[in-house]
């Protein structure tokens, strides 16, 4: 490559990288849900498979916060509230017998209790999507 052509990068990369950051902005918009809804990221606890190698339990969860004000505080404390939810997947997915389907209300009324306990107050109702154990 001839050092001309590079001259030409290296003086047009600045203009590039404005299109390259609303690229990335674009990418962090919310994929589903209306304004009251909060997605939260997969939740994973490892289990034991029925022929006894390891296995992954895998829980997909999301938050509708229908209060503007309790919503700003739920987005506020998002990582203490998803540390919440890890522990819990985690506890719950050690002690799942192998081979034995995991019981989505039980799950459901267990993240429900820790959203309320983190919010401090009820509001906030936990949506619960796919349960996979793999």
């Amino acid at each position: 490559m001839r050092r001309r052509d590079l001259l030409v990068l290296i003086a047009l990369a600045p203009a590039a990288a404005p299109i390259a950051a609303l690229a990335a902005d674009g990418d962090k918009k919310k994929k589903s849900g209306g304004v009251s809804y909060i997605p939260i990221e997969t939740l994973t606890g490892a289990t034991t498979k029925p022929d006894g190698r390891r296995g992954v339990l895998t829980v997909e969860v999301g938050l509708d916060v229908p209060n503007a004000a309790l919503r700003a505080r739920t987005q506020a404390i998002m990582p203490r509230i998803r540390a919440a939810y890890v522990q819990t997947i985690m506890i719950y997915a050690a002690g799942l017998p192998p081979g034995s389907a995991p019981n989505a209300d039980f799950l459901a009324a267990a993240l429900q209790r820790e959203t309320d306990r983190a919010l401090g107050q009820a509001g906030a109702r936990l949506l619960l999507g796919a349960i996979l154990v793999n």
